[in-house]
């Protein structure tokens, strides 16, 4: 089949590398020059476990292409894929007018039956939106569907291939064919390919990641509790997390959830709701706890140095939102940055993969390490901001040696209590006791 991947951001490469994979012929539109030019070079712009291999083998099998021109990639192609951004605007409401320019351009091009298709995650009744937009151009037959993606950075390439279940929302029976012919590699486990109407596709993006989202704050709340009454989050969450109408996933406590869909989508619904005089009451309590929740280690920072902070100097692990991504989007650590700058610290920073990215957006606010233990040198203490596999087994004796006190912050609850202790650290997690070897 061909098809027409219009926008070449996280979720557009992965999209089009993937179908490309399973013998589509992809192209890839992005009004980038440069970015589309070190494409067809074979330069992934984004960090994502195993996207490079597909990538790199469907650019030398002529399966996967790229272009500057929307034209020339709809020409041919049977399904266009719309994946462009929809960031939020000051209310919090999804901005559609990449999607709805595109939209327009496209009733302009089409000369024949397209099979247009939302990925990019889009409220209610948007695909109303982008099929009137393309007929108030153009007469050709074409049909609109709602096909929101599920992908979790880091796993994206996994999630697309082997998908839990993929979601079409379509009207006419000949784009349900479409899919469900584009789709059928991929559904061959057994996996539910779920049909419904636009609409109905559309919300259920939105529904799952505000869930998730909940049940992240959920937890952190929780863990905020356990800190005030001495009992122990951890336990608690194993407790909780046998049962299996709850899950264990996605119980983990931390510094809040971050990048590119939580926040964003939480808030889109939020404000769908107010459009239609609807109060989302429960999602309206999980950004405000979201929000103080990104800043929490900064508080224990404070109470730790009796909140005289300015000219201290503290190490930073992780910059990214999350492990196994580049993607620093409403990432904890820049708010903890910000904020810790604000009080006169001095931070030296290192993420095995983020760190060209944070320099983009705050150039020299901060120091940025060669490595894990590089950035210790002398500081006062060690934060703990992302859950990267390289931090969870470190060396601690050379953290010690390092480190002007054996301190540390951790935001991920990724060390074990007992061993803290018997190391002789003092260290502060989420929703757990605190070890102090000078009280002890």
């Amino acid at each position: 089949m061909n098809i027409a991947v219009v926008g070449t951001g996280y979720v557009g490469l992965v999209t089009g590398t993937c179908f490309a994979e399973t013998g589509n012929k992809v192209v890839c539109v992005d009004i980038d020059a440069e970015k589309v030019d070190k494409m067809r070079a074979g330069e992934v712009p984004i960090y994502e476990p195993h996207l490079d291999v597909l990538f790199d083998r469907n650019i030398r099998q002529g399966r996967l292409t790229f272009t500057t021109s929307l034209e020339e990639a709809v020409e041919n192609a049977e399904v266009i894929f719309l994946a462009l951004p929809t960031p939020p605007g000051e209310d919090g409401s999804a901005d559609l007018s990449y999607i709805i320019r595109v939209s327009r351009q496209l009733g302009q091009m089409i000369k024949n039956y397209k099979v247009v298709v939302d990925k990019s995650t889009v409220p209610v009744g948007t695909a109303e939106k982008v099929r009137e937009t393309i007929s108030e151009m153009t007469d050709i037959e074409f049909d609109v569907v709602s096909n929101p993606e599920f992908l979790r950075e880091g796993f994206a390439v996994d999630d697309f291939m082997k998908p839990d279940r993929v979601v079409i929302g379509v009207e006419s029976e000949r784009a349900k064919e479409v899919m469900e012919r584009l789709y059928k590699p991929f559904v061959r486990q057994g996996n539910p390919l779920i049909i419904m109407d636009e609409k109905s596709a559309e919300l259920t993006k939105y529904a799952a990641n505000a869930f998730l989202a909940t049940k992240i704050t959920f937890m952190n709340e929780i863990a905020n509790f356990c800190e005030k009454v001495g009992a122990d989050v951890d336990k608690v969450r194993l407790g909780i997390g046998s049962d299996t109408r709850i899950g264990k996933r996605f119980l983990f406590p931390g510094i809040g959830y971050g990048g590119s869909c939580f926040p964003k989508d939480v808030l889109a619904l939020q404000r769908s709701g107010r459009e239609e005089n609807y109060e989302f009451q429960v999602l309206n309590s999980v950004i405000a706890v979201n929000d103080r929740q990104k800043t929490i280690l900064v508080d224990k920072v404070k109470r730790f140095f009796e909140y005289n902070l300015k000219g201290k100097k503290l190490a930073l692990w992780g910059l990214a939102f999350k492990p196994d991504t580049d993607d620093i989007r409403e990432a904890p650590a820049l708010y903890m940055i910000n904020q810790l700058i604000a009080e006169g610290v001095e931070i030296k920073a290192y993420d095995p993969e983020a760190m060209p990215n944070v320099q983009k957006m705050m150039g020299d606010k901060i120091t940025y390490a060669d490595d894990a233990y590089d950035a210790l040198d002398g500081a006062d203490a060690l934060m703990i901001a992302t859950e990267w596999g390289v931090f969870r087994t470190p060396d601690f004796e050379l953290i010690r040696e390092k480190l002007s006190a054996p301190i540390i912050f951790d935001g991920r609850n990724l060390y074990d209590i007992s061993q803290m202790s018997d190391l002789g650290f003092y260290y502060e997690s989420i929703g757990r006791e605190v070890v102090n070897p000078i009280l002890e």
